[in-house]
């Protein structure tokens, strides 16, 4: 059996590998909320399906208010896109940078984007031995030649938040070296007690904010992100050098109207603060495995069992985690789990136990 996919969510090649439907596979590769589509957002497609027969708002104004309204900021600083690693590409494009620096493990996109632009990529490497966690000496490595910085918060794979104070340190830093910061912050809306760095834009004009709609509101298929900064500038001209109507009809509504479901908002928190605690918990105590506390909605790992490929032992028992390998700085005994329902959670459980005692399909 080959599976080996650069992303979460490929449950299609992986149940082609194994050889079963698709649907007969748990999915713990793609950090999306288990709570499903927002029924508000279903009511409001189903009720406004004459959309798909007119083109969209090349400039989607409705949108942007709407967004910029839910962070208090100004509409001109607000860009939204066909999920955010649109707006990673577009930005890195506008910004042209010669030289960048990427912290590692992170999320694949920043690399590829920085890659296609020419960019020359500096890596600065999180290690294990200081819990997967930037400190001090990342400013001293924000050197004037620098013009850009992607910071992942909480970073991707490790689901680590960084410390605030450092990341303010680190703002100010960029600021004086004028290196452009962008910030992804993903994952941010699943710690509800968490502002970002949305509250420091106008302090910081060189700073860039991601931030996804696709995982907390479960709409992969659909896709949203948006980017928010202060530099009016580069927001206005991204907007004009973009492809007109990235976002379809469906996308924009959903921007429009999810953020108002609060039923649906405080239902996440609650599932989360269950389950988050309680999954971590559960696999800190398993032998054979190294897990490192989630701020979000997945968990980091790393397989101690000699020549055990737990992705595929796990695949055999229908379940699909995130393999790490791919990541730079990583290697084959580091995987991603997300937190799903109870029930999906018990069950990775129970293939965990059965696979790391050697009854599963263990080989290497």
């Amino acid at each position: 059996m080959r599976f080996n996919s650069e992303h979460g969510g490929n449950t299609l090649e992986a149940a082609q590998a194994l050889g079963v439907a698709p649907e007969s596979l748990r999915d713990f590769s793609a950090n999306i909320n288990p709570l499903g589509m927002p029924a508000s957002l279903k009511r409001a497609i189903t009720e406004q399906l004459g959309l798909a027969e007119r083109y969209p708002d090349v400039e989607y104004r409705a949108l942007h208010i709407r967004l910029a309204g839910h962070h208090g900021v100004l509409p001109e600083w607000v860009i939204a896109g066909n999920g955010e690693t649109e707006l990673i590409f577009s930005l890195v494009h506008y910004l042209a940078p010669e030289k960048a620096m990427l912290l590692t493990p992170g999320f694949a996109e920043y690399r590829r984007a920085l890659t296609r632009a020419g960019c020359e990529i500096k890596d600065f490497a999180l290690e294990e031995a200081k819990g997967w966690q930037p400190d001090e000496s990342l400013l001293a490595a924000l050197t004037p030649d620098l013009d850009c910085l992607f910071l992942c918060t909480p970073n991707n794979p490790t689901g680590l938040m960084p410390d605030k104070a450092l990341l303010l340190k680190v703002a100010e830093r960029c600021k004086a070296h004028q290196i452009a910061l962008i910030i992804d912050e993903a994952f941010l809306d699943f710690m509800p007690e968490e502002q970002g760095m949305v509250p420091y834009l106008a302090r910081y004009p060189q700073l860039y904010v991601l931030r996804s709609l696709t995982k907390f509101f479960a709409i992969p298929g659909l896709r949203l992100g948006y980017l928010l900064s202060a530099d009016t500038q580069t927001v206005q001209k991204m907007r004009c050098q973009r492809e007109p109507w990235t976002i379809n009809a469906f996308a924009a509504l959903a921007g429009e109207v999810m953020l108002d479901d609060y039923a649906y908002i405080e239902a996440t928190y609650r599932w989360l603060q269950a389950e988050q605690p309680r999954l971590f918990r559960q696999l800190d105590a398993l032998q054979g495995i190294t897990v490192w506390p989630p701020a979000a909605n997945y968990i980091f790992l790393r397989c101690d069992v000699s020549g055990l490929a737990l992705q595929r032992a796990l695949l055999e028992e229908h379940i699909l985690i995130r393999h790490c390998k791919n990541y730079p700085g990583l290697d084959e005994r580091y995987y991603r789990v997300a937190v799903r329902g109870e029930a999906e959670n018990n069950l990775l459980l129970s293939a965990l136990r059965k696979v790391l005692s050697g009854k599963g399909d263990a080989a290497g």
